[in-house]
């Protein structure tokens, strides 16, 4: 590798292009390929993001020699299995989230990655995003005191109900928990790091039997989290982290631009980015910087922290499965 990494682009759905778009801020990369099961969609994503070359299917991509990394876009269910097939062919992988369906998956994916010494990574943009990391620093720096509560929810309506609709689909792995749920569960874990000793959950089940709204309790010895996820209903879609001298509270947290720190009903102070990218460019540039540096793991997401969020889903899928 030069001192830039060569990408392609695995499924071009909604997500890959929020990727695509975000290159242009991303310095340290270049897109120079993109594969579909289609032709026609693989030829018309290069032409929108000027990518030279447009494969008809994926085992094309992930067996050329110009392509150093690989960005996996596909359904949930096929992470594994595309992550695997770019392992074979010694590309690096980041793999959108949820990085598997389930803890077992995740498990042999990390035991191959460390055992070929491949460097994987899910796509947790949102750990990335400059806010997040300042309302990091300042819990950290004491700013709010000792933490006694998260509250954290992720919902967007997804209707009409479709049972063939990639969202609700059980081969696909269907459901608001892998589809959303997975973003307040690594919200949490972020700012805990550390196992709930009780969960409690009410769920609530699509006529094919996913869950499709899910509110959830976490017990720690010491704090309370509340999360929620729904495909019924928008949800606020913030995040409040909260300690006994003061909180912050993070709009959208998802796709974080802004927190604010607050001592009673008083805000102290706060953090806008003021970016111009949606926000997936902090994550490719971090990659990026690991692949050039010669990590094998990121420091931000390590494959630890997917293997938690895996077993916490696994936790909450138990109470109502």
């Amino acid at each position: 590798m030069a001192n830039k990494i060569r990408w392609g682009i695995v499924s071009t759905g909604r997500i890959a292009h929020s990727f695509a778009q975000d290159f242009k801020y991303v310095e340290s990369g270049e897109l120079t390929a993109v594969a579909s099961r289609s032709t026609t969609s693989a030829e018309s994503f290069g032409r929108q993001y000027n990518i030279s070359k447009a494969y008809p299917n994926y085992q094309d991509l992930f067996n050329d020699p110009d392509v150093d990394a690989v960005y996996i876009a596909t359904p949930h269910n096929l992470h594994y299995q595309n992550t695997i097939d770019a392992f074979n062919s010694g590309k690096a992988v980041l793999c959108e989230k949820p990085f598997t369906i389930n803890a077992s998956e995740c498990r042999a994916l990390i035991s191959r990655a460390r055992s070929e010494n491949r460097y994987v990574m899910e796509a947790m943009w949102t750990f990335f995003l400059p806010a997040i990391q300042k309302a990091r620093e300042w819990v950290a720096a004491g700013r709010i005191g000792a933490l006694k509560h998260i509250k954290v929810d992720f919902g967007y309506p997804q209707l009409p109900y479709d049972p063939e609709r990639r969202e609700y689909k059980k081969e696909l792995g269907g459901g608001c928990l892998l589809e959303m749920g997975v973003y307040p569960v690594a919200l949490t874990w972020l700012f805990m790091q550390d196992d709930p000793a009780k969960i409690e959950v009410i769920a609530r089940k699509a006529p094919n039997g996913v869950e499709d709204d899910l509110s959830i309790l976490f017990e720690y010895p010491t704090v309370t989290a509340t999360l929620g996820t729904s495909f019924r209903c928008k949800l606020q879609n913030w995040a409040y982290i909260i300690g006994q001298d003061g909180y912050i509270a993070i709009p959208d947290f998802w796709r974080a631009y802004a927190c604010y720190l607050y001592e009673l009903d008083t805000q102290v102070e706060a953090f806008e980015d003021n970016r111009s990218s949606l926000g997936f460019n902090f994550e490719t540039e971090a990659v990026n910087q690991d692949l050039l540096v010669g990590r094998k793991e990121s420091e931000v997401v390590p494959l630890s922290d997917s293997l938690k969020f895996q077993e916490h889903m696994e936790w909450i899928r138990e109470k109502y499965s």
